[in-house]
């Protein structure tokens, strides 16, 4: 007997489980270090008009420091609450090692609130692998020692509470989804003070060269706030508020 397709997954599959591997016209680390030197708020307004209206990580996730600003290529690692500890050890070393230069690391552990994911030892293990930041959608602890090491973390809450015997990373470099926003590695990740946006791979340098007119353009409009112009003169000259 024939197999029939009675659910037709093919494009929700393509759409969900495909890693987009969308070339650059400049070097990843270029391309970084440009979105540093914007802000999250330029960037979230260039999304808002390729109507991407969900692409900002929850409020709860902030920066460990006010002048933490960063922006890493998403590499994912997902996990879940697990009072065992066999195996952990392994995938553990094995994601730390498959771990590639100007990444983000990005760690959804879910809706968990009792164990620490990152701290003093995975900080020191991704700088000697070239990371640029991470992103934790749980805990952090060690946290005097992690901003020693002037590695830039955004976070939602910090704890004493090891992760052995709590939780389990049950994989990475996967597709994640924390809050509202579907991240996929190589997705441009960028935080700052007001939070963490995820940039989808297939459009991030336009997004980026866009957000780079705002900013020039932003910096014309001040010059109209000191010169005197009135706010509809700046509307009417194409500004706005």
């Amino acid at each position: 007997m024939a197999k029939k397709n009675l659910m037709k997954l093919e494009a929700l599959t393509e759409k969900l489980d495909r890693i987009d591997r969308t070339e650059f016209p400049i070097p990843e680390k270029e391309l970084c270090d440009r979105f540093e030197a914007l802000y999250t708020g330029a960037i979230n307004d260039v999304l808002r008009e390729m109507t991407l209206m969900d692409q900002a990580l929850p409020i709860s996730i902030m920066p460990l420091e006010k002048g933490m600003c960063k922006a890493g290529i998403a590499y994912t690692v997902r996990s879940n609450p697990d009072p065992t500890v066999g195996g952990e050890m392994d995938i553990r070393a094995q994601m730390l090692d498959d771990m590639p230069a100007e990444c983000c690391v990005v760690w959804d552990a879910g809706d968990e609130e009792e164990a620490s994911h990152w701290g003093e030892i995975m900080t020191a293990s991704a700088i000697a692998r070239s990371a640029r930041m991470a992103v934790v959608n749980g805990g952090i602890r060690d946290t005097r020692q992690v901003i020693a090491q002037k590695f830039p973390v955004f976070y939602r809450y910090r704890t004493s509470n090891g992760s052995l015997g709590r939780t389990k990373i049950t994989g990475y470099n996967v597709p994640v989804r924390i809050g509202k926003v579907f991240i996929k590695p190589g997705d441009v990740i960028f935080g700052d003070i007001d939070g963490v946006l995820c940039i989808p791979r297939a459009i991030a340098y336009q997004v980026l060269t866009r957000a780079e007119e705002i900013n020039r353009n932003e910096r014309e409009m001040k010059g109209w706030v000191h010169e005197g112009f009135s706010a509809v003169e700046m509307v009417n000259n194409g500004g706005y508020f």
